[in-house]
């Protein structure tokens, strides 16, 4: 069996509460159900001539990993049908998703650790455990998991929400869960989880309702161009039922509908590519329904027209082609290349946050220069957990900005974002500045709590530092005092990774960003600088759209005649201008800058 490769594999599965059991299919780990898992017949499965290539092995694929042969990789899991019960997905996987896991520091024994903090310890209960609220209830599919497998599972996901609170709404995680664990034991699954959720370079799985959203909506907008006649044919036989509540259930095409060896083929390749391969996936489902409706009674307009997506999903249970045959139509679509998806994803994105501006209420998005529309009491709550970037703390050091010296307990505790607001002995700025801050917010922000990204006083001042800790949170909230006491800084409503996104020419993007953007300055005086779009001016030109920049070198926020707020690549020096994205006049008097403290600030929930 794959669980006794190493002393710490046997040690997790004795951890875990899994009893070894025999009698069990090759490949299969000990807590799955193997009498459920049948072999399917498929009238066009082509019958074996004994000619075909032998499939590759692990050793192999291994290799070509190590070597950053990634195209190889990716064709030999396109081409490679293994069986279902194969052994080698127990070490195939696990490597695959290794792959795109940030943390490469965790240590042996991470996960029981995390384990025991969680549910105090490692002993599998033998109760229900309540599941995050991330967690679709209606779709937290098993598949052929054992009673202990599920309880396994269920204890996977709890840790991972502890471990990744920037998890809001992931109905994928659960089901994706439990087919790992069809191959390896619980701390493996975790990893591969780990992975797959914190990957910079692809996306695997969607963590927020926005990014569900805009997932979804991605797919119905590549369906109207690559399956036209499909989706064609089903506006006009249902004209009073809406698209849009076809595609929003189309990940449960795949996940609840294919059979598990297709299933289980496309996770193959799903772990190595990402999540273009369910949207090719999804297209063929499309095509290959839209056929059988025509000739098949069983689909009949008559028989779908009510409710095509549950349709769907019983059309996938028994869908009439072998997984080898799925994946070769997936894979010949044309045309369908990850920088055209990432061009769809990134502009529904943008409109959809473009929208909620719009709708958030103009009042908040309107200059202001007073302290008019304060939050409500509980927001105030909220922004005792603001630094005290914002305010003027005691002298605790010398004149010179640099000579920070050692930090008293009182200041380090307000460093970490938990020293209460009243508490705060601030010489210039008054509380109710940083309540106007938190009015100027969008308000479904308010509703969130900040929580300390990055400072310099404690993480130092590095832009590779920042982008490490910062890049993948949106929104963002950047705030900055200078030398000269000045307070200044903005609000960025894309995420800081957006910088490596490219074109569909390769080219990266030089700005980024939403017209949620703004800037704002607490002292020497208070005033909020929205995007210009916002008060209804027309052709303005590509100068008001400059919202974010950044590299290696330095960020930019603002631009047009001018950058709002620059900040070199050692976060020590800086510029304001005005700039025509925000028509802002400098947010400092002389313009240039001495950093004291920077400080970005993310939003737990979002």
């Amino acid at each position: 069996m794959p669980y006794h490769r190493a002393d710490t594999s046997a040690q997790a599965d004795k951890l875990s509460g899994i009893v070894e059991e025999s009698d069990l299919y090759e490949g299969f780990a000990p807590h799955v159900e193997t009498s459920e898992i049948k072999t399917l017949d498929f009238y066009n499965l082509p019958k074996q001539t004994g000619k075909e290539p032998a499939l590759r092995s692990f050793t192999e694929i291994q290799q070509l990993l190590q070597q950053g042969k990634k195209h190889l990789v990716k064709n030999i899991l396109r081409e490679n049908s293994w069986p279902i019960n194969s052994p080698i997905r127990s070490q195939l996987w696990p490597q695959l998703c290794a792959q795109h896991l940030t943390k490469s520091n965790v240590l042996d024994g991470f996960y029981w650790e995390m384990v025991h903090q969680v549910f105090g310890t490692t002993e599998l209960s033998e109760k229900p455990i309540m599941l995050p609220a991330f967690v679709d209830a209606t779709h937290c599919l098993p598949y052929h998991l054992t009673g202990t497998g599920r309880a396994v599972a269920d204890r996977i996901v709890n840790v991972l929400g502890y471990d990744c609170p920037d998890i809001t709404y992931s109905p994928v995680l659960y089901p994706i869960t439990s087919l790992l664990l069809h191959f390896m034991s619980e701390e493996e699954a975790y990893l591969c989880l780990a992975g797959l959720v914190g990957s910079k370079e692809k996306t695997f799985i969607n963590q927020t309702k926005l990014q569900h959203e805009v997932t979804w909506k991605t797919v119905m907008q590549i369906a109207k161009k690559h399956t036209k006649s499909a989706v064609a044919y089903f506006q006009r036989i249902c004209p009073g039922q809406k698209l849009e509540r076809v595609f929003m259930d189309w990940c449960w095409w795949i996940l609840a509908g294919l059979p598990f060896q297709h299933l289980v083929r496309i996770m193959d390749c799903y772990f190595h590519e990402g999540i273009k391969v369910l949207y090719r996936v999804a297209l063929v489902i499309l095509n290959l329904f839209h056929k059988e409706c025509q000739s098949n009674n069983e689909w009949s307009p008559d028989n779908i027209k009510n409710d095509i997506g549950n349709a769907l999903i019983k059309f996938c249970k028994k869908i009439p082609v072998s997984p080898a045959k799925l994946l070769h139509a997936a894979f010949s679509i044309r045309g369908l290349s990850t920088q055209y998806i990432s061009r769809i994803f990134i502009k529904t994105e943008m409109l959809l946050k473009s929208r909620s501006v719009l709708n958030s209420g103009s009042k908040q998005l309107i200059k202001s220069r007073s302290s008019d529309n304060l939050p409500t009491s509980q927001s105030q709550v909220n922004i005792q957990m603001m630094s005290h970037t914002l305010t003027i703390r005691e002298k605790l050091h010398s004149e010179s900005c640099r000579n920070l010296g050692e930090k008293s307990p009182g200041h380090r505790a307000i460093a970490m974002g938990v020293y209460p607001l009243h508490n705060l002995k601030s010489q210039v700025c008054k509380n109710e500045d940083l309540f106007t801050l938190w009015s100027w917010l969008p308000v479904r922000i308010t509703m969130y709590q900040p929580v300390l990204l990055y400072t310099t006083e404690e993480h130092g001042c590095s832009l590779t530092t920042f982008y490490v800790r910062v890049e993948q949170h949106e929104p963002t909230l950047l705030m900055i005092k200078t030398c000269n006491n000045e307070v200044f800084g903005a609000y960025c409503s894309s995420r800081w990774f957006e910088r490596n996104v490219k074109d569909d020419k390769g080219q990266r993007q030089a700005y980024f960003g939403t017209g949620e953007t703004f800037l704002f300055s607490l002292y020497p005086e208070r005033a909020k600088y929205p995007w210009v779009g916002i008060e209804g001016d027309r052709d303005l030109g590509h100068s008001s759209e400059l919202f974010m920049a950044a590299d290696s070198k330095m960020i930019t926020i603002g631009g047009g005649e001018g950058q709002a707020i620059w900040m070199d690549e050692n976060i020590r020096f800086g510029k304001t201008d005005s700039c025509k994205t925000f028509n802002n006049p400098p947010l400092c008097p002389s313009g240039d800058f001495e950093i004291r403290v920077l400080e970005v600030y993310g939003f737990v929930g979002i």
